[in-house]
């Protein structure tokens, strides 16, 4: 009696067929057998890569980026195909900052689907992580080119014009971001930064506010209005902008070491100390404000201790200039003139004027 097609489905699903029985199929009741086979692996393949991408996005969002990429892997080798795998995989790599990782994966993403604008974007973000502008440049490009109502691609160009000190540039393209998305105030602080730059004091404090009506609570925003008011002596608003700042966040070393910064330049050199041994009770490793307190005890004669606290700064930044600077003036009052000597050469040749005018000065080679 021929076998009806509908049994042998059943049979599939349920029970395993014997060497005989499969000997004993028609060739058009092998074709089906194996077409379902087909299917039910493939159903289960994108079962468990569907369960491996949904876990990498629980890893994600708990900011655990590198079982998140683990588990996107699993995902993409369970479905190759699977694009969204790919992409919250490179995302996750750029947030662990593993950029050539990063690369891959959109070069691979990209291949499988070339008009994806946010892969564009977030391979661009990579080349920024690495520096290598150029190609940074030509992805936000293609990203934009692909999805011209992105203001994040925006955004990101403009950061990237701002580290290469293009700041007319940059704030063509944080107005843009702004346009398309005027609610985030990030936009708003970062253009404020490039009119500081660019000595326009005023239309930067004028950004400064317009991110702060977005969300007052932004503590590094605070302390921008704080370090553009001292640029304009106006060390009154500087002092408020610095105290709002701490209020929001009572960790925010940079707030304290800029208003140490600005009660040493009123001459109120106790308070000053004070708000420097507060950022480095933060962050030890803070170098400012260790070269900052090296500067007080300079002017209070202590060179012994000056001497000390520009060493702390050296150790904890050894390219900052400024601890050489002061380190080396110390040394001078200590007359240890070939170490002094020594610093400032330092000094001079990390960039700093005052290095290379104390060497020139002082020093015979």
């Amino acid at each position: 009696m021929k076998k009806s097609v509908p049994l042998m489905a059943g049979m599939l699903f349920f029970t395993a067929l014997s060497y005989s029985q499969a000997e004993n199929m028609t060739a058009a009741e092998v074709r089906y057998r194996d077409s379902i086979t087909k299917l039910n692996q493939s159903n289960a393949a994108i079962a468990a890569s569907q369960e491996a991408y949904n876990k990498g996005i629980e890893l994600f969002n708990q900011k655990n980026f590198k079982e998140a990429i683990a588990s996107f892997n699993k995902s993409i080798a369970s479905d190759p195909n699977f694009t969204a795998a790919y992409y919250n995989k490179g995302v996750a790599e750029n947030e662990a900052e593993l950029y050539d990782d990063a690369i891959s994966t959109f070069n691979t993403l990209i291949k499988k689907q070339a008009a994806y604008s946010k892969a564009y974007f977030q391979r661009g973000r990579a080349y920024q992580g690495l520096a290598d502008y150029l190609k940074s440049e030509k992805d936000y490009e293609e990203s934009i080119k692909l999805d011209p109502n992105n203001p994040k691609a925006y955004y990101n160009y403009g950061t990237l014009k701002f580290l290469q000190q293009d700041y007319n540039t940059a704030i063509k393209y944080f107005s843009k971001s702004i346009e398309l998305d005027p609610a985030s105030p990030m936009a708003y602080n970062d253009r404020g930064s490039c009119y500081r730059m660019l000595e326009n004091y005023p239309k930067a404090i004028e950004d400064y506010e317009a991110a702060l009506r977005k969300n007052p609570n932004l503590a590094f925003v605070l302390n921008n209005v704080g370090t553009t008011k001292k640029k304009m002596k106006d060390y009154t608003g500087a002092l408020a902008a610095f105290n709002r700042a701490i209020s929001v966040d009572a960790n925010f070393f940079l707030a304290y070491n800029n208003r140490g910064v600005t009660l040493l330049e009123k001459g109120n050199l106790d308070d000053a100390i004070k708000d420097f041994e507060k950022a480095l009770s933060i962050n030890p490793k803070y170098a400012p404000a260790a070269s900052n307190l090296s500067g007080i005890y300079f002017k209070r004669k202590d060179f012994k201790k000056a001497e000390e606290l520009a060493t702390k700064a050296i150790n904890a930044d050894p390219n900052y200039a400024s601890a050489y600077v002061n380190r080396g003036m110390a040394r001078e009052m200590l007359r240890n003139m070939d170490d002094a000597c020594a610093d400032w050469k330092k000094a001079s040749d990390l960039g700093s004027t005052e290095g290379k005018t104390c060497h020139s000065g002082n020093c015979s080679n």
